[in-house]
């Protein structure tokens, strides 16, 4: 109890002050926060649905937002999330290496989905290279081993 015991009869006396620290609404807090975590960090992912190929490399570090170009499935291109009609490419790629001012350009990350033909994969990066974007980087999943 966080009550001192009486002095004596009769007596006036103080009450000690309690010494425990009621740590419940914290906790009822905390879990508040990790169930809206938990729910809302499964929202953040967005983008292409691709399936991507297995590489044993390891994920780059990179400080600035790079420019990521996806192909899908059906072999259609998309640039950040956007996707571009068939022959709107050449001319994406010419605004982006403008725009950059960058020597090289910025930096593109290629994805592409396993099941995709190589040689649309190979005319996305003659497109890339072509605009004199220099630095690519193609996009797989890390840490595994391939299938």
């Amino acid at each position: 109890m966080a009550m001192a015991p009486y002095t004596g009869a009769g007596r006036r006396s103080r009450r000690a002050p309690m010494a425990e620290i009621n740590v419940t609404p914290m906790v009822d807090v905390m879990l508040v926060l990790l169930i809206i975590f938990m729910v809302t960090a499964p929202l953040l992912v967005a983008g292409v649905k691709i399936d991507l190929p297995d590489s044993k490399a390891a994920a780059l570090d990179q400080d600035r937002k790079p420019v990521q170009i996806s192909l899908d499935k059906d072999g259609a291109v998309f640039v950040d999330d956007r996707k571009l009609a068939a022959g709107a490419l050449a001319a994406k790629l010419d605004q982006i290496a403008a725009a950059s001012g960058e020597p090289g350009g910025p930096r593109i990350y290629l994805r592409a989905d396993r099941g995709l033909d190589y040689g649309r994969v190979m005319a996305v990066m003659g497109e890339i290279d072509h605009a004199g974007l220099r630095k690519v980087a193609l996009v797989s999943v890390a840490g595994q081993a391939p299938r």
